[in-house]
Order: structure tokens, then C-alpha cells, then sequence
């Protein structure tokens, strides 16, 4: 019984480290199995390398087909769990068929690698970068070990960030006028803003400013869309009256947000809005909703 059991552990022991590991700036990254680990961080165009060591399980000696190491970019749909669509694949061979008997270290190396799309994980969707090393050995089966690191890539400010303003309104019943300092924010911004009040013959109780994020997943008939209310924010409690003018001020950096995505690799997008929410004294609602776009913005250490 013993024996079965061993005939299914590893034949050997494989590490991946990054050679500037230790002076990276790591992050928190949730895996497949929902445990929270951290990795380095990396950015559009930088070159990925370090070390992988190979060491036989209590001095056995390890006989293989060859063995490589795949730098890839995946992104996975939830509703086909399992299938890995690669937009980005690069391979280095590390060594050729033979056997080994002690402990063995390969350098590799991915210089100056396309990196445009920054790691997700979303309702329904994850984008993802792994390292991924296999020992091939034919009917042994093969040897495989996962190394995730996470992309983030910074935008410049835009150079035209026009304010965003907007009337709404319900004939003869309301009529108010909003306006947002800008269109586009970074991830760590403040929203300022007021509502002016031309016209309230509605009973208003209260007013809310909501961060949506819609994230749209597939294409045509397999368009699968997740709104997710991220923020709420009170603006408003009780009844305004005619020439009111309420301020807004949302900061943005306690909230989990991402940049806006546009049509990544035609497989999803993430957009974000600000959703104006009237709740009138019989609880109708009334919403207005806005797109903003979304940017990361270079950290200043």
C-alpha cells in the first residue's frame, strides 16, 4: 500500500525565483484555490528573469524529455472554467532529454516582454500572468509548477479632462442640474461636484451618489453583463427646496477599483459610472447615470 502511495509524489522538487525577488514591490493576489499570496509586480515591457531549481526527492535521480519554461498571459471565462485562452506565449528550453541526479539550477530569461493588459479578477472573468515550468517525462507524468506575478500598467494625466455637466429632470415635477469636475480620474482621486436644484415639486427624502462597475463578459448572444454598486455615498437627507445647491465630494481611494478596460483582447471590458439616486417620499426612484473613465495613475514613493 505504501508503494501506490508513493508512485504518486512528485519526483522531484521545483522552485521559481525572480532575480530581483527580493527588492520588488509585492502585492496581494487572490488564486484559484480564494487563498490571498504575494507576488511581484510588473509592468508593460520589463524583462522577466531569475531561476529555476530542480532537485530529485530524497536523492532519487530524475530522468526527463526535456525541460522549459512558458511565460503566459491567460484569460479565462468562469462560464468555461478550465480553458485558457493565451494572448501571450513565449517559451525558453532549459535543458534537453537526460537525467539528474542532484539538485540543478537554470537561469532564464524574457527580455523587454508585451505586457498591455493588467492582471483581473472579476465577477466573471480573470486575467492572469504565470510562470509555468514542465519536466516532461512521458508515462512518469509530467512535472508542472505555476509562478503568478501580477501587471499593472500607469497612464499619463489626459491632457483635455473636460467637466462633466447634465440637467435632468421629470416635466413640470423636477428639474435639477448636475456637474462633475471632470470626466476622467485616477484611481486614488476625489470626485467634486454639485447639484443645483431648479425645480422640486416632487417630495424628495433623500439623495445618493453610487460607484457602479459594469463588467461585460463574451461577445453577442453570449454577452453576459455584472453590475456591481462598489460606493454609496449620502448627499442628501431630507426635502431640498427651489435654488438648493448641494456639493459633492467622493474620495475614490478607499474602494477596490480598476482602470477602465475597453474590449480587452475582445474577450470583456470594465466600465465605471456614477449613478444619481432620488428616493421621493412614496420610496419611487430615480436614477441618472454617468460614465467616468477610470486611470492608474504612476505612485509616487
Amino acid at each position: 500500500m505504501n508503494f501506490i502511495i508513493g508512485a504518486f509524489k512528485p519526483a522531484c522538487n521545483v522552485s521559481i525565483t525572480f532575480s530581483d525577488g527580493k527588492s520588488r514591490k509585492q502585492v496581494s493576489l487572490k488564486n484559484e484555490n480564494g487563498q490571498t499570496v504575494t507576488v511581484p509586480l510588473f509592468h508593460n515591457q520589463e524583462t522577466i528573469a531569475g531561476k529555476i531549481s530542480v532537485e530529485p526527492v530524497s536523492g532519487k535521480k530524475v530522468e526527463h524529455n526535456g525541460i522549459k519554461v512558458e511565460l503566459l498571459g491567460q484569460i479565462e471565462m468562469y462560464f468555461d472554467r478550465g480553458n485558457f485562452y493565451d494572448f501571450t506565449s513565449l517559451v525558453r528550453e532549459l535543458d534537453v532529454p537526460g537525467e539528474i541526479y542532484e539538485r540543478k539550477t537554470y537561469p532564464f530569461e524574457f527580455s523587454s516582454v508585451e505586457m498591455p493588459y493588467e492582471t483581473y479578477n472579476g465577477a466573471n472573468v480573470r486575467l492572469r500572468y504565470v510562470l509555468k515550468v514542465t519536466i516532461s517525462r512521458g508515462y512518469a507524468g509530467s512535472v508542472v509548477e505555476h509562478q503568478d506575478f501580477v501587471v499593472r500598467n500607469y497612464t499619463p494625466p489626459p491632457s483635455i479632462n473636460n467637466s462633466i455637466k447634465m440637467e435632468v429632470g421629470i416635466e413640470d415635477c423636477l428639474h435639477i442640474e448636475f456637474e462633475y469636475n471632470k470626466g476622467k480620474y485616477h484611481l486614488k482621486d476625489v470626485i467634486v461636484g454639485k447639484i443645483y436644484f431648479l425645480l422640486v415639486r416632487i417630495k424628495l427624502k433623500n439623495m445618493d451618489l453610487e460607484i457602479r462597475r459594469r463588467e461585460s463578459t463574451g461577445s453577442g448572444a453570449n454577452t453576459h453583463v455584472e453590475t456591481e454598486t462598489l460606493a454609496k455615498f449620502e448627499l442628501m437627507d431630507g426635502a431640498p427646496v427651489r435654488g438648493e445647491s448641494i456639493p459633492i465630494r467622493l474620495f475614490l481611494s478607499p474602494y477596490e477599483l480598476t482602470p477602465t478596460y475597453r474590449n480587452i483582447n475582445n474577450k470583456f471590458s470594465v466600465k465605471y459610472y456614477l449613478n444619481l439616486v432620488l428616493v421621493d417620499e412614496e420610496d419611487r426612484r430615480y436614477f441618472k447615470q454617468q460614465e467616468i473613465t477610470m486611470y492608474r495613475l504612476q505612485e509616487t514613493s
